[in-house]
């Protein structure tokens, strides 16, 4: 599962330092930027103005300057490994904000947390996690909730994320009979660094564990595939990918598409279906199945037929996962499980 989406943060440079090792390709760096394998910009703007993070846009930092702060950062950002960023992508970025021009202020941070809110929810906020995890941590509490995770594990997935975080997901995907990915396949989306210890303490982490443990609660791990069209036919599986006998299991379970606007549902399969209904929050009609419970290892698929294919992107079919039981402990429910528009291959949909 793809958990733990990383952002990169540098220290201060001397304005007007001279990109000494100007070897880069902005053009790169800036696709690299703005595509969706990084989400540094959760935490530095989306044009590099800073915001959790530090300005990055006209700093003037050399390839060299940058690459340091980004192998051994000074601040609280985690550190980045090689077969995370190679030394070519930091040139590139490097070379992209050398491109832009300094800011005259930083933007907001991406999330504050919320009034009196409770002490580990604020620790999650003050030490960056919240930029990248949103406030109520949802994906990192599904992955938790999907192995039972005690702090240990927890701990290890902060301090040694590069290392530990391959090994749980092998172990999620040898437990639900999905082959390892292939040696030198390529990364994908760019992973959480590795936290130093002196910068996020053990006590810190203990009281964000805690807070997600206890206080709200660990979620179900669900994930949806949506699957490219055969004409105007979709597949989509939900499958609770957590380990048998250890995940948690998702009770009273709403599956929805959303149908974009001008199409019909011409024909549907799988069980539990409700038919089609308009709903305020997704702003469209939506095709709706029941599932009374997903327990680790568990696996529904459906099918769609609308009247013509939907359109690509956004702005098509799309749709999201509900589920009654075990709902957060404290606090409104607002635990949502996406289902993304279909990519080559499916796409596993990600938490709200």
């Amino acid at each position: 599962m793809k958990k733990f989406l990383a952002v990169i943060s540098v220290v201060c440079a001397i304005p007007g330092a001279a990109f000494a090792q100007g070897t880069g390709d902005a053009a790169a760096g800036k696709s690299l930027w703005e595509g969706n394998n990084t989400q540094c910009r959760n935490c530095h703007g989306k044009d590099g103005e800073g915001a959790f993070g530090p300005d990055l846009a006209g700093r003037g930092l050399s390839t060299a300057e940058f690459q340091q702060a980004v192998r051994h950062p000074w601040g609280v950002m985690p550190a980045f490994v090689d077969t995370q960023l190679s030394d070519g992508d930091l040139a590139n970025l490097a070379a992209y904000f050398g491109s832009l021009q300094k800011v005259a202020a930083p933007g907001p941070w991406r999330f504050t947390s919320p009034a009196a809110a409770p002490s580990g929810q604020q620790v999650l906020h003050d030490v960056g996690c919240a930029q990248c995890h949103g406030q109520t941590f949802d994906m990192p509490r599904a992955l938790l909730g999907g192995v039972n995770a005690e702090f240990a594990l927890f701990k290890n997935i902060v301090y040694t994320h590069t290392v530990t975080m391959p090994q749980v997901e092998e172990e999620l995907g040898a437990d639900a009979g999905r082959p390892p990915p292939a040696p030198g396949a390529p990364p994908g989306i760019l992973r959480m660094g590795n936290f130093n210890p002196t910068r996020v303490s053990e006590d810190q982490l203990k009281a964000i564990f805690d807070w997600s443990k206890n206080e709200i609660g660990f979620r179900p791990s669900l994930q949806a595939r949506l699957m490219p069209p055969q004409g105007a036919t979709y597949t989509l599986t939900v499958t609770n990918s957590g380990l048998k006998g250890k995940g948690m299991t998702a009770q009273g379970v709403k599956v929805g598409l959303v149908i974009p606007a001008g199409i019909d549902v011409v024909s549907t399969t799988g069980a539990g279906y409700k038919g089609v209904h308009m709903d305020a929050a997704a702003k469209g009609n939506v095709a709706e199945w029941d599932v009374a419970r997903l327990a680790p290892h568990d696996s529904v698929t459906y099918t769609i037929t609308l009247s013509k294919p939907s359109p690509a992107g956004p702005d098509g079919i799309k749709g999201m996962i509900t589920w009654a039981k075990p709902a957060p402990k404290s606090g409104p429910n607002l635990d949502v499980q996406n289902i993304n528009p279909p990519q080559a291959g499916g796409a596993r949909g990600g938490p709200g």
